[in-house]
């Protein structure tokens, strides 16, 4: 049976992993610096969820829990705070990574709670776990007040946007992230 809850620190370790799925090794690659590789683009991921100051923190999280485990995430942040809590992110890039990100582009915007990562394992894929954690993150935009939820889905992902427009996210415009072209979904 699976449960969905909001993340403690202590899965930080398992949350970053599932946000390295979600955002693909080449990307995480992409945003390294010189010498540094995915061990280190982990380790400063795992630092970031465990901080409260962070898009990518426990706070922002919401966890599948299966078996007692923590088997996928959705993590998502209001986009008018996007900057705020990037700057933990830029700080630790130059820590981990060797890498400066301040001039990074903006993949939210105010007006929207934005989905930054969902991932699931894939031992745990098709059984509805991602839908169920897409919805209960609408769930909390509309909580919050937010008058919809945004992602961007790579364009080489058809599987991962017909799951987005499969629970009725739309087309707003196009994007780019992490060297690849994508999508801005809204719901």
């Amino acid at each position: 049976m699976i449960e969905i809850h909001k993340a403690t620190r202590e899965q930080a370790p398992e949350i970053a992993s599932l946000i390295m799925m979600a955002m693909t090794e080449e990307c995480c690659l992409h945003f390294c610096g010189e010498g540094y590789g995915l061990d280190d683009f982990r380790r400063m991921m795992t630092s970031l969820v465990q901080r409260e100051d962070t898009q990518y923190s426990y706070l922002n999280t919401l966890v599948a829990l299966g078996d007692g485990k923590v088997v996928g995430i959705a993590v998502s942040y209001d986009g008018a705070r996007l900057r705020e809590l990037r700057r933990a992110f830029i700080q630790a890039a130059r820590q981990y990574i060797g890498k400066d990100h301040t001039g990074m582009d903006d993949e939210t915007q105010a007006g929207e709670l934005y989905l930054d990562s969902l991932a699931v394992l894939p031992a745990w894929r098709r059984q509805g776990i991602a839908t169920r954690l897409l919805r209960a993150t609408k769930e909390r935009a509309d909580k919050m007040g937010l008058p919809c939820l945004g992602l961007l889905v790579d364009k080489g992902n058809p599987h991962g946007e017909a799951l987005y427009r499969s629970v009725g996210f739309r087309y707003a415009n196009d994007n780019k992230w992490g060297g690849h072209a994508m999508k801005h979904l809204v719901l």
